[in-house]
């Protein structure tokens, strides 16, 4: 059993979003789509849904514990301390955020702001800010230990943001449109540029 969280009354910002293509984490393991979503500490009512769902997910799932809810110590719990966790040197906008990484074997749908899919990889990026959905759910794995998960669900870009490492960037982000239109010459020396949704009930 699964606890749906929809994050559609405030923004979050994605990070290392690996949403386009799956990837391996560690060599042999399954590829998965996944992101890191930051939340601001000052979102409080949006902290305090996700961990109510993470106590829900907890209550819901304790048979995979044996019917009994271990010690939140011994447990991995997805929601984490983007100050205490992260070298802020390297990751600042971590700073004031929790943060909680999501992932799945499902691609996400994603959409825009009037929730027509988004298609082209450069608008949906790390860095721009979203609404989202996600499943909280509990795990007892002999490798991975005994916590709560969150399963990748889908996701509304809201609006741009600074990209954080690993963004595309556009030839045209770099010249822009060829002055009055014209065809650039590729000659010698030449340099050319060429120019089931369902979501509607989850993001409104």
């Amino acid at each position: 059993m699964s606890v749906r969280i929809i994050i559609k009354d405030s923004e979050v910002r994605l990070s290392y979003a690996n949403i386009w293509t799956p990837r391996e984490n560690d060599e042999g393991d399954e590829a998965k789509y996944g992101t890191a979503i930051l939340i601001p500490k000052s979102d409080t009512a949006t902290i305090k849904m996700i961990q109510d769902g993470i106590k829900k997910a907890l209550e819901e799932g304790k048979g995979k514990f044996g019917g009994k809810i271990p010690p939140v110590a011994t447990l991995k719990l997805p929601l984490r301390d983007g100050d205490a966790e992260k070298d802020l040197e390297k990751n600042p906008e971590y700073a004031e955020h929790y943060f909680l990484n999501a992932n799945s074997k499902r691609a996400p749908q994603i959409v825009g702001p009037d929730n027509r899919p988004i298609t082209d990889e450069n608008e949906v990026y790390s860095g721009c800010y979203a609404h989202i959905s996600f499943d909280l759910y509990a795990y007892n794995h002999p490798k991975g230990g005994k916590g709560v998960a969150a399963g990748l669900g889908n996701i509304q870009k809201v609006r741009d943001g600074d990209a954080l490492g690993g963004a595309v960037i556009t030839a045209e982000d770099d010249f822009g449109p060829a002055p009055g239109g014209a065809t650039m010459d590729f000659g010698t020396g030449g340099f050319g540029a060429t120019e089931d949704s369902g979501l509607d009930e989850l993001f409104g």
